[in-house]
């Protein structure tokens, strides 16, 4: 049995949006408080993080993540790509040090750029600066997979506007998010997933994300029982009302959403 979190299920400016009033923005309602679309995957004694974005501290705090029975808070990181909402908060792995070194997942183009980016947290072991982060760079190609302990990760190719980025499929389980189109060889890696977490960003067309229609579309083509919304503005209303607008087995996913799956 595996079990993910929905850490958050926002955008890149989070919700609420600064300095807006909409209803969703100040809405009291607690699922519609979105921080920055990411996710904990807990399978075979394994903790996987997929993305780490500037929310992350808030969100360790917010849902309580403590050492396992192997005093580690996490045993890897899968990164999707590498825009600003979903590796912003790498740095703040620094209080982790005392529980290990975290193993994260990238591919080329994106451990490049992190290399560039965070050029302290990725250097010769021995050299690091005191009080950095201990990770250490993965490259992962699509379709070739990961194992992370017992647990199997399939890397997806899908498409952010022109730009190739990542999705993940591990068992039944598929999550993927800020994608535009995927090609039809590549959705067929989908067929037969129980549980499909996949981006719908809004009801108007957007050059580099799917709509809320599109994800439906998508969670009818693949026939699943379960698919939920995640990376979502705050032009998607109140939970309470785009929720049971939606088909019986598409659900708008919240912050601190649990999901099990076989």
């Amino acid at each position: 049995m595996m079990r993910l979190t929905l850490l958050g299920t926002g955008t890149s400016t989070g919700v609420p949006v600064i300095g807006c009033n909409c209803r969703v923005c100040t809405s009291q309602d607690p699922r519609d408080r979105r921080l920055r679309t990411s996710a904990l995957l807990e399978a075979d004694g394994e903790r996987m993080l997929f993305d780490c974005g500037p929310d992350f501290r808030e969100q360790m705090l917010r849902f309580g993540l403590r050492p396992d029975e192997r005093g580690r808070l996490l045993s890897s990181i899968f990164l999707t790509h590498d825009h600003a909402d979903h590796i912003g908060g790498l740095d703040d792995l620094r209080p982790s040090n005392v529980f290990g070194h975290v193993p994260v997942y990238a591919e080329k183009r994106v451990a490049d750029n992190l290399r560039n980016r965070l050029p302290y947290c990725f250097v010769t072991p021995g050299k690091r600066y005191p009080g950095v982060p201990r990770m250490t760079l993965n490259e992962i190609r699509p379709r070739v997979p990961v194992r992370v302990g017992a647990v199997e990760v399939l890397p997806l190719r899908v498409m952010h506007g022109r730009l190739p980025i990542l999705g993940f499929r591990v068992g039944q389980l598929a999550y993927i998010t800020d994608m535009s189109a995927m090609e039809t060889g590549e959705e067929a890696l989908l067929q037969g997933v129980e549980v499909l977490v996949v981006n719908g960003l809004r009801h108007t067309y957007h050059p580099t994300h799917q709509t809320v229609a599109d994800a439906v579309a998508m969670a009818e083509r693949l026939g699943g029982p379960r698919t939920y919304l995640v990376h979502m503005t705050h032009q998607v209303g109140p939970h309470a009302e785009e929720d049971t607008a939606l088909p019986p087995h598409v659900r708008l996913g919240y912050d601190g959403l649990q999901i099990t799956v076989r």
